[in-house]
């Protein structure tokens, strides 16, 4: 299994980095349906349980940016491996916390130890494979990324339903441990040591970063790929209320519609997969980006002059949605290979973008509510402005 074809990837190397890249979905998602319960018994407001889902988000996008140049100058499995151990230790910490405080130190430990799984699979992803065939992986991995969100919840409410909120903790420690054996004797270094940087340091870190902001073509497809992420992050954020509210979908309702988008998204990653067999990834990324733009603009328009058409906004959100399984792969697969010795950088300065874009966009869909759905529409339609504007940055790549 190496770099120019895809033809020999196991089937237990996708479903193992998939269960690396899954430790942030499942963290953030399986214990949303405990939120009333951990409240009560850690006698804590609801904005205090709210803020551990913020803490960890923080503690991703720091992570990521210390372990990538570690991965680069240690290899991927040294720093893989004491993730995964700090994951654990942070999960059982949560699991016994006996107050909210400690409840939020351990999920900013959590995050920081579950955070090395997503640099070192996208990384090990670009150390075996070019450009073309990395774009067919990460469409496989996008399974992985489309079922965890809507398994988790689900997982999460079974648990808290049957035993005390603390059982979630317990149950991701354990997926953890399982990890572990996994990647031992499933993954293997991926980064040999004569590819490996030989300075090290917070300065050759910020030397690396800087050298990739620089390049235009990389940060044409990352911001294309972040801006298009963050409008996926301001459908999470605002369809609850737009569908619940407005147009008064039952929450069984409502869950369903968000199952068919996600199964949309995983569907449109695996038809990236077959295409690419007989497309490039740049022409498929294209053309994916103009049809969102497209969706965008109807979205905006439907809401304008027919508001209360409940088919029209889910058929325009459901395109919305599903194009990310195409230009998440690509896109992402595009940025990776401008990264020559600096992949673990690279790999963490993707994922920190789409971390800070998503809750941005997040944030302002709940910032703009005036009670109808144009503020979710309309950032949709701004980010998928930036994302075909940063996509000319690397016009010429």
């Amino acid at each position: 299994m190496h770099a120019s074809s895809p033809a020999g990837i196991r089937v237990s190397f996708v479903v193992i980095l998939g269960a690396l890249i899954a430790f942030a979905p499942l963290s953030i998602d399986m214990y949303l349906p405990a939120f009333p319960a951990i409240a009560d018994d850690l006698g804590a407001s609801a904005g205090a349980v709210q803020a551990t889902l913020a803490i960890f988000f923080i503690g991703l996008a720091l992570g990521q940016g210390v372990v990538g140049p570690i991965s680069d100058r240690m290899g991927r499995l040294p720093p893989l491996l004491a993730g995964i151990a700090v994951y654990v230790a942070a999960s059982i910490w949560a699991a016994l916390a006996p107050d909210i405080e400690s409840l939020m130190a351990a999920r900013f430990l959590q995050a920081l130890g579950g955070c090395v799984g997503i640099v070192t699979s996208r990384a090990m992803v670009r150390d075996l494979f070019d450009e073309q065939s990395s774009a067919r992986v990460f469409s496989l991995l996008m399974l992985v990324m489309g079922l965890a969100p809507i398994l988790a919840p689900i997982i999460g409410g079974v648990l808290i339903e049957f035993f005390e909120w603390h059982a979630i903790f317990w149950v991701l420690a354990a997926f953890g441990l399982a990890c572990v054996p996994a990647v031992l004797f499933g993954l293997g270094e991926t980064l040999p040591p004569e590819k490996r940087l030989r300075e090290g340091g917070v300065i050759s870190a910020l030397r690396a970063y800087v050298a990739l902001c620089a390049d235009r073509p990389f940060m044409g497809f990352a911001l294309a790929n972040a801006f298009i992420s963050a409008g996926m992050f301001a459908y999470i954020t605002g369809s609850p209320f737009v569908f619940i509210e407005l147009h008064e979908l039952s929450p069984s309702a409502y869950a369903m519609l968000f199952g068919v988008n996600a199964g949309g998204l995983i569907l449109a990653a695996q038809v990236n997969a077959y295409l690419l067999r007989h497309y490039s990834s740049r022409a498929i990324l294209r053309v994916a980006m103009n049809v969102h733009l497209a969706a965008a603009l109807a979205l905006v328009a439907a809401t304008l002059v027919m508001p209360g058409s409940f088919y029209l906004l889910a058929g325009c959100i459901f395109v919305a949605v599903a194009v990310l399984g195409f230009v998440g792969a690509n896109a992402t697969a595009a940025a990776m290979a401008r990264a020559e010795g600096n992949i673990g950088a690279a790999s963490a300065l993707t994922g920190i973008l789409q971390f800070a874009l998503a809750a941005g966009a997040g944030g302002l869909v709940g910032l703009l509510n005036d009670g109808t759905a144009l503020p979710m529409v309309l950032v949709i339609l701004a980010v998928s402005i930036a994302a075909t504007l940063s996509r000319y940055m690397a016009r010429n790549a």
